[in-house]
């Protein structure tokens, strides 16, 4: 044979493919063109050298990842649809007289041509884009957009492999299909359909049983640390419930619907259930990955925008003051030095202080156990009841406060960040009635209240020493000591304000040779840090979106072509039996209607049966606002709902052209 028959007969396939080709091929493009600029952005030395440049690279890093994972898998899936599409064309090619090895060359010069095309458009594609996606991903960190066009070599070379990787692996799996399959096997391997599937009422069960234990745990867990601990877990077990539901639960559903006799034997009901039956197993699987990768799109963007529109929110409840310093163990004189060193700088720099307060504080956890707090060693507290106790003795509650309070031993004042109240309790053996539980306290709650239960207690002297002997005891090298805590409130712009909290900083840690416990927060440093944080979170998320959002609508477009060929024929027996064309269609629609937004139906249903978890979530990064995760919420899913309608409406049109 001529040299250039078979990358020409190659080239005619692919074009002759094109209804299936185009979009797999587009898929492929963006697929890597958005992985070159994941890594390219994770890899770009400009990012290092602005605040918070870790957590920015960290999260990047972790996107990189992600979508050479998805890449790796949701390529193979939709070429495994393709090679179905064409077991007959091939196994005609077997029975005109081409061998195996022939058939090989041809789908190794498919793979080449679309490989080389892909792959090369995707990187220009990413160069071409790149600069822009970086312009974006500052403006969302608050970050200075820097001059110059940069390109990765590094980035061009890891995505070059990946994606040869993928395509290698793809036609090694073909060949693997062409070697095991004799030609009538191939001729009818894109028509054989499904045998009519059995009730598999355990497997029905077991959807059940794990999609209601995913619900349960997301429904009753309350602490935002047990929350983190068993996401991933309830993750699983809702995924494992949607495919076992889809495929078994759909399945039972259908049957039922069809021993209702009323219903089934109606035109429009009788055709779409029966061929929903039919092929119910390689159904319910697509059906399952839409409905997944919905709830994917609709978790992550969501919550990323909530979080980036409640930055001001989080870092409020993070640092309710501009500056704020804590000293653990002080000596005599640091209390003094601080406040020394923050009226020089005001000086100095011509800056007002304003809302100062400062106190000494003993601090350390315990679990509590109605009115005990048990202190049997730290490695008895767990996450999920552990509390976080503060004394304050009453000469430090006058000097925030002004009021002068009288206890009894062992008498105090109790605060709950929780407001659970209580008339006393016991720690260290010892019981201390409560003489007043405090509604509110003069000290904003600690942002760890979100994470534990935050009590705050005021003591006489002698008290609080005791405690700190009790503790010292009880802990030894674990024990706490007594810290320091100082805030306080600046005038000026933000980059005032940030200039006056770095110059405290410097004067304190430059006079001392070693500080062991030194925590110095600023309000505007820590705005740089979380913008850099949830603003990385929101790129990552828009971006993993878009590319799972592509996923769905390529998964679906595939499943009404895979549909309308499938279902042509029948159809026209529908029609030759005597169905009018309106009937079919009406046929045609309801099970349409059925297959499409089942799935997102069921992910709406994920969204509402997390919600409470994912708000535990949220508090791990200081955001209390539900009814702005839920407006973000609502949004997401309404926008998603219209570019599914939308999808559906092209969709559909296909479909029925394949059909009619």
């Amino acid at each position: 044979m001529n040299k250039h028959f078979f990358p020409r007969l190659a080239l005619i396939n692919i074009r002759k493919n094109g209804k299936f080709y185009v979009p797999y091929m587009i898929t492929c493009i963006s697929t890597v063109a958005m992985f070159y600029i994941m890594r390219m952005i994770s890899l770009n030395e400009g990012i290092e050298n602005m605040p918070g440049s870790y957590s920015v690279v960290t999260i990047l890093m972790l996107g990189t990842i992600v979508i050479g994972i998805f890449s790796v898998i949701f390529l193979f899936y939709t070429n495994s649809f393709l090679m179905k599409r064409r077991k007959k064309e091939i196994g005609l090619y077997n029975i005109l007289g081409m061998e195996k090895k022939h058939i090989a060359k041809i789908l190794f010069y498919e793979t080449l041509f679309i490989g080389t095309a892909t792959i090369s458009v995707g990187l220009m594609c990413g160069i071409l884009f790149s600069k822009l996606i970086f312009m974006l991903l500052f403006k969302i960190l608050h970050f200075t957009i820097p001059l110059g066009f940069f390109v990765s070599k590094v980035s061009i070379v890891t995505t070059s492999v990946l994606f040869w990787g993928i395509f290698l692996l793809n036609l090694l799996y073909n060949l693997m299909q062409i070697h095991s399959s004799n030609p009538i096997d191939l001729l009818k391997g894109s028509s054989t359909g499904e045998k009519e599937p059995k009730s598999k009422n355990i497997l029905a069960l077991l959807g059940i049983a794990a999609t209601g234990a995913g619900y349960y745990i997301a429904l009753v867990t309350k602490s935002p640390l047990s929350a983190m601990y068993l996401f991933f877990i309830t993750v699983v077990l809702v995924i494992i419930g949607t495919y076992c539901l889809f495929t078994a639960g759909s399945i039972m559903i259908l049957k039922r619907l069809k021993q209702n006799k009323n219903y089934y034997y109606r035109t429009k009901n009788f055709t779409s259930i029966s061929g929903m039956i039919y092929r119910m197993k390689q159904n319910a699987v697509g059906l399952a990955n839409i409905c997944i990768l919905s709830t994917a799109v609709l978790v992550m963007v969501s919550t990323t925008v909530a979080l980036y529109m409640g930055v001001d929110e989080q870092l409020e409840n993070r640092c309710p003051n501009d500056v704020t310093i804590t000293l653990g163990n002080p000596k005599d004189s640091e209390p003094g030095e601080i406040k020394d060193i923050v009226n020089k700088n005001a000086q100095k720099l011509g800056r007002n202080i304003s809302n100062m307060f400062d106190y000494q504080y003993l601090e350390f956890y315990a679990e509590r156990d109605g009115d005990r707090f048990i202190t049997d060693g730290l490695n008895s507290v767990t996450s999920t009841n552990i509390s976080d106790l503060y004394f304050i003795t009453t000469e430090q509650y006058k000097k925030i406060t002004g009021e002068d309070v009288s206890l009894k031993d062992r008498e105090v004042l109790f605060y709950s960040c929780s407001k659970n109240k209580t008339d006393s309790f016991t720690l260290f053996d010892n019981n201390y009635n409560v003489k007043n539980n405090l509604d509110e306290f003069p000290i904003k709650e600690d942002y760890t209240a979100v994470f534990v239960d935050v009590y705050y207690i005021v003591a006489e002297e002698n008290d609080v020493e005791e405690i700190y002997e009790k503790q010292l005891s009880e802990f030894k090298d674990d024990a706490a000591k007594y810290s320091y805590y100082a805030a306080f409130d600046v005038d000026g712009s933000k980059d005032e304000k940030k200039a006056f909290a770095d110059s405290i900083y410097r004067d304190f840690t430059g006079s001392k040779e070693e500080i062991v416990d030194f925590r110095f927060e600023s309000k505007q440093g820590l705005e740089e840090e979380f913008y850099a944080m949830i603003g990385g979170f929101l790129f990552l998320g828009i971006f993993l979106g878009l590319l799972f959002l592509s996923a769905t609508v390529l998964i679906i477009y595939y499943k009404q072509i895979s549909e309308g060929y499938d279902d042509r024929e029948r159809f026209e027996i529908m029609q030759k039996v005597g169905m009018s064309r309106s009937e079919v269609k009406i046929s045609i629609k309801s099970q349409i209607i059925k297959v499409f937004f089942l799935p997102l139906a069921m992910a709406i249903v994920h969204i509402a049966a997390a919600f409470k978890m994912i708000t535990r979530l949220l508090l791990l990064f200081n955001l209390t606002n539900v009814w702005l995760f839920a407006i973000c919420t609502a949004v997401t899913i309404a926008v998603f709902a219209v570019i599914y309608f939308i999808v559906y409406t092209l969709t559909a049109r296909v479909y029925y052209k394949i059909v009619q």
